[in-house]
């Protein structure tokens, strides 16, 4: 009798198993087809980015957003994405650490959040320039205040 519980413990060890990889599909696959393309086109671009000129901290930050990130998606995916404005990298970094196994603490979040901050105003200068642009008065206002924040942390350390 010992040996049927054993048995049928693992069994349904087994099953639970089978059962939350299942469940577990990777979200690429669930999205819808326009979603999927975009990504695709993200991910055919560079995966990295050269930020010696880069200030030190930000230099280190690109370090922690290259070792998280790179666990659950490509680099090239958020490298080349059409974000740019803070409260873009805000929601993105957010809803990346809320993902199973992701690893990112708030800690990471920011140094990442930093990282993609600095990095759009430098490298994506005339996509974040033509969506601030599009921004409200006030919303312009406060994504230049963030941007500052920013670079004062990082620029001439």
């Amino acid at each position: 009798m010992r040996m049927n519980n054993k048995l049928g413990v693992f069994l349904l060890g087994l099953t639970a198993l089978a059962l939350l990889g299942a469940g577990m599909a990777r979200a690429e696959d669930q999205l819808d087809a326009e979603t999927k393309a975009r990504i695709d086109k993200y991910e055919q671009g560079p995966a990295t980015i050269d930020v010696s000129k880069y200030p030190q901290g930000i230099q280190d930050n690109y370090g922690t957003f290259s070792q998280k990130c790179a666990q659950c998606h490509k680099l090239s995916r958020p490298v080349n994405c059409d974000y740019a404005l803070p409260d873009e990298w805000s929601r993105y970094v957010k809803r990346m650490m809320h993902k199973p196994g992701s690893g990112i603490d708030s800690a990471d979040g920011k140094k990442i959040y930093e990282f993609l901050t600095y990095d759009s105003s430098v490298r994506k200068k005339a996509m974040l320039d033509d969506k601030l642009a599009k921004l409200s008065a006030d919303d312009k206002a406060a994504a230049v205040a963030k941007i500052k924040e920013v670079h004062d942390k990082y620029d001439n350390k």
